[in-house]
């Protein structure tokens, strides 16, 4: 199992925006066979150092993680990241 997390802090960190982009996230369940768990979070202490979400999904494998990657469903969902987020930082590991 490979479990994926990546955090990203908005441009925009008003409640909406990050409302939005948090359901952005969420609609690609069930919508990426390779993608066997996802859980978006929101965060709740908004100290300095946050990030305004958090992305963990899980895959079988390296290649199942490989193959979300060029996913249509996620290559939209890149597209607007890349419009909405200030940084972005990701781990990947066995699980």
């Amino acid at each position: 199992m490979i479990t994926h997390i990546v955090l990203f802090k908005l441009k925009d960190n008003s409640a909406e925006s990050v409302e939005t982009t948090a359901q952005v996230l969420r609609n690609m369940e069930g919508k990426i066979d390779e993608l066997k768990s996802i859980t978006v979070g929101l965060d709740v202490l908004h100290s300095e150092r946050s990030y305004d979400i958090g992305l963990i999904t899980t895959f079988e494998s390296l290649d199942a993680l490989a193959a979300y990657q060029v996913h249509p469903v996620h290559q939209k969902v890149i597209v607007h990241m890349t419009q909405v987020r200030e940084a972005s930082v990701s781990i990947d590991f066995e699980s």
